[in-house]
């Protein structure tokens, strides 16, 4: 049986890993459940804010500056891209949407990879949180710490702004009826892009908040994208709640997994994953239907 204390610093890697799994899976699903989009290059948008983070601090000393512009160059980024080449395939086949995000992620990676190289950049933690915290039998990084509340506080600013604001009431409005957005002089266009904005925004954050503590590199995204659409699938297509679940089970499942042995921890989130799909088809959370 593994010490106690061992369990305990693993639950609370759980919670700022399964924090930022959600925040990344969250902004995978805004995208999903409203706009009916599977943005495969949403782990190269990740890659994208953990390098424009990296810059930032680099430049400016200044973590907050970091986290602001780096969220913001990453949504801006995605924008960009929304409203050049993605809203054009909102109307196409679901095949002809994953080969465009698909290729675009390419296009990101492969661009930093030319611009950066292959070597890992190393973001460092700021140095008003480089210290530990005494939590119980545990000493835990305040950073980590600082991560999860980052995350806890991304996370309420999506559900208030998409579910208790005039805001998140157009949305839902525009992708149920979108004739109706019309005759009230709302262009539907606007909000899409404000919608994937969003969703971006959301990976933006992950990503710079992430940099001091996993490895920049170019491909560093491709494993949190793999891991945000297991977050959907385990929280439920499209649900906004189902993500942040899915998220803090995921985290779990890895962390505590690894106890163990640290090279099944992946096995064990699929093999999980294939048990809610089986008991649940549509995940924990999931309902028939976007929301």
């Amino acid at each position: 049986m593994p010490p106690t204390a061992l369990i305990l610093s693993q639950v609370f890697h759980g919670l700022v890993l399964g924090g930022m799994l959600a925040l990344v899976g969250s902004g995978l699903t805004i995208i999903l459940g409203t706009l009916g989009l599977v943005n495969f290059a949403h782990g190269a948008l990740f890659t994208f804010a953990a390098y424009a983070g990296w810059i930032v601090y680099e430049q400016t000393g200044s973590y907050l500056v970091a986290l602001v512009i780096g969220a913001l160059l990453t949504c801006a980024l995605g924008l960009a891209i929304e409203r050049t080449l993605i809203s054009r395939f909102y109307q196409r086949p679901h095949e002809d949407q994953i080969l465009l995000t698909f290729g675009l992620g390419i296009v990101i990676t492969e661009a930093l990879r030319w611009q950066f190289g292959g070597v890992g950049k190393t973001m460092p933690v700021p140095e008003l949180l480089s210290g530990a915290l005494r939590v119980g039998p545990i000493i835990y990084p305040e950073y980590r710490l600082a991560v999860f509340g980052i995350a806890a506080l991304a996370l309420l600013g999506c559900y208030l702004l998409l579910y208790h604001s005039r805001l998140g009431l157009i949305v839902r409005a525009a992708i149920e009826d979108t004739v109706m957005v019309r005759m009230l002089g709302l262009r539907a266009s606007r909000i899409r892009s404000m919608v994937f904005g969003l969703g971006v925004l959301a990976v933006g954050v992950a990503g710079v908040a992430l940099g001091p503590i996993v490895s920049i590199y170019p491909d560093v995204g491709a494993r949190f994208m793999v891991h945000s659409f297991v977050v959907v699938v385990i929280g439920g297509l499209g649900s906004f709640p189902g993500a942040i679940l899915g998220g803090f089970v995921a985290g779990q499942i890895q962390t505590l997994t690894s106890i163990f042995d640290p090279a099944y921890s992946d096995l064990m989130l699929f093999l999980v994953m294939v048990i809610i799909l089986a008991v649940r088809p549509r995940g924990l959370l999931g309902v028939e239907g976007r929301q």
